[in-house]
């Protein structure tokens, strides 16, 4: 993949930024861009960053995950997981992009770059996530680790003093379980906008009934707000 002058420019001193040199810089090119600019260049063979996004995800889980399981040795299974929900969520990991500027250096298509792309939660937590995807492929699950831990020790040690993001479905599913009742589930049941600014409406439901609604500009965010809803209308203290 070639880069411009301005991409170039921007790549060095992000790498600068982030103390990591890229072995091969396309790998970092392609965390940067974003579906609707490779949407938008179809002819380019340019790649998005979605599969990278995938991958990261997994691999930010497993860091988190080992990090709160060595250094809270005295905490059960349950706080172990809401401490995760709490660090690997988008608000989290929006938080550390904009931190880094992330969102100056991805590539847009011109409709996302026109409706706020470089600010929505959503983009600049996937672009976090494939960005460590990119420093474990192009170096190895250490380099990934230390990136990692190095932006959000910070809001793991939060996490586990509860004073950082609170995940509303975990909060959620922890009072159902609590009161020994089933799963509940959540149901896109609407999507509305064009694909660079869409809305997704979504129901959460337990024993068939729908208990919360929530719409966000991502599945994610969606599904948060359906559950704090959802925690509002059983009046329990948020």
């Amino acid at each position: 993949m070639n880069v411009d002058k301005q991409l170039s420019e921007n790549l060095e001193f992000f790498q600068r930024t982030i103390h990591y040199r890229f072995k091969n810089i396309n790998t970092l090119v392609i965390a940067f861009t974003h579906s609707s600019y490779a949407n938008e260049n179809r002819h380019s063979d340019i790649i998005s960053n979605e599969r990278l996004e995938f991958l990261g995800d997994a691999v930010l889980n497993i860091i988190i995950s080992d990090y709160i399981y060595r250094n809270y040795p005295d905490l059960p299974e349950g706080e172990l997981t809401r401490i995760r929900a709490s660090v690997v969520c988008e608000p989290s990991l929006a938080q550390c992009a904009k931190k880094l500027n992330i969102g100056k250096f991805l590539l847009l298509g011109k409709g996302e770059e026109m409706t706020g792309g470089r600010e929505r939660i959503s983009i600049l937590s996937d672009a976090f996530e494939a960005i460590l995807a990119a420093i474990f492929l192009d170096g190895d699950l250490e380099a990934a680790r230390q990136w990692a831990l190095s932006q959000l020790e910070p809001t793991i040690k939060a996490a586990a003093q509860g004073t950082v993001f609170r995940d509303y479905k975990t909060l959620l599913q922890e009072y159902i379980q609590r009161n020994g009742e089933e799963r509940i589930e959540y149901e896109i049941v609407k999507e509305c906008g064009p694909d660079h600014n869409k809305e997704f409406y979504v129901e959460v439901r337990h024993s068939n009934k729908v208990i919360g609604t929530g719409s966000g500009k991502s599945k994610k965010e969606a599904e948060q707000n359906a559950a704090k809803y959802a925690l509002e209308q059983l009046r329990l203290t948020i």
